[in-house]
């Protein structure tokens, strides 16, 4: 009896063992999202017309024709207007969130716009695709999509990095990439190319734009970039996935369709050193007639001098109580008053 009893005991205490090893398997087990057929892709669309859209801009698409979806999660939605939308772009306090769009209505929008939208498939196991899909899923939670964007270190183009990383990134290195440098600009990939450098080449050369970079960027934007700090430029992210493979030598990017950006030309005379010039030709004439005259046009100076007050307020809280990361005093606030200066020298010269 008392063996009996004993044997009992065991198979009963073996029996609570089973189902609670099972119980803990099952509960560590996240039932699949994805179908073996299903795909996601790297987006990567050409840049637009508008000041925000020059850079380009970068998205996930997600593809599974068994179960019906198709969908593409875009980091890049923002909302003009939000309460106090300028004032919080001023200190950098601008909100973006993650979108869910259907991909074709986001491939037709690109397309109506004129906009290349460059596609990489990723090559993914089906764990890797579902951990990336379960991601995504749980950052476009409602608690979760919005986030304080950066230009430079937190947008449109590092969270799908981030993302994909996370899932992949034990598993990847970089490679370089003859086939890139199909041109001077995607050679630069192993430069020491500075913040600066990198954001003017992808504003328009001579444009205001370009100006206004070099107007509120600081010293900080002078200093080498990193591989990775060059990714918050959608292109750049582009030809980094490229590079990209397994431990095996398996590239990341199973099939792409991909073209360099076209940076857009500025005509000389809608550049900035053509408006300058001209401003400086105008100062010499004024201050020339000012000298034979015997007088001074004053109003011309005051409004320049509210023009520097301005600027020099502006970088000043930008640099002091905005978290741009990257604006501070730099040479290139007195461009404008050095030609003022040389100009109106022609007035005091005798």
């Amino acid at each position: 009896m008392k063996i009996s009893h004993t044997y009992n005991v065991v198979c009963t205490l073996l029996m609570m063992a089973g189902v609670l090893f099972s119980l803990a398997i099952r509960a560590d087990e996240q039932p699949r999202l994805l179908s073996d057929e299903a795909k996601i892709y790297l987006l990567t669309c050409s840049p637009g017309e508008e000041l925000y859209e020059r850079y380009g801009h970068t998205a996930i698409m997600v593809l599974d024709e068994e179960l019906g979806i198709s969908d593409v999660y875009n980091y890049g939605i923002f909302d003009f207007s939000a309460e106090h939308f300028y004032w919080r772009f001023v200190k950098g306090e601008t909100y973006y969130q993650l979108g869910k769009e259907d991909a074709s209505w986001f491939m037709r929008l690109y397309d109506y716009a004129g906009r290349k939208v460059n596609i990489q498939e990723l090559n993914l196991s089906p764990e890797d695709r579902d951990a990336i899909y379960r991601a995504l899923i749980i950052n476009y939670y409602p608690e979760n999509r919005v986030y304080l964007y950066n230009f430079v270190f937190d947008n449109c183009a590092t969270r799908p990095y981030d993302l994909l990383m996370k899932a992949l990134g034990q598993q990847l290195s970089t490679v370089n990439c003859p086939r890139l440098c199909r041109s001077k600009e995607l050679s630069t990939v192993n430069s020491d190319i500075t913040f600066r450098e990198l954001i003017r080449h992808y504003t328009p050369k001579g444009s205001w734009g370009d100006l206004g970079i070099n107007l509120v960027f600081g010293p900080k934007a002078d200093k080498p970039m990193t591989d990775e700090q060059r990714l918050f430029l959608p292109e750049q992210l582009m030809n980094h996935i490229s590079r990209m493979q397994y431990a095996d030598g398996t590239p990341l990017v199973a099939a792409e369709n991909i073209e360099p950006f076209v940076i857009q030309r500025v005509p000389w005379y809608a550049t900035w050193y053509f408006g300058l010039a001209v401003l400086f030709v105008v100062l010499a004439i004024i201050s020339l007639h000012d000298r034979r005259q015997g007088k001074r046009t004053k109003w011309v100076d005051y409004v320049l001098y509210t023009i520097y007050g301005a600027l020099l307020v502006l970088v000043t809280f930008l640099t002091f109580f905005s978290i741009h990361p990257l604006v501070g005093f730099g040479p290139y606030l007195l461009i404008i008053p050095s030609i003022h200066l040389c100009a109106r020298i022609i007035y005091l010269w005798r």
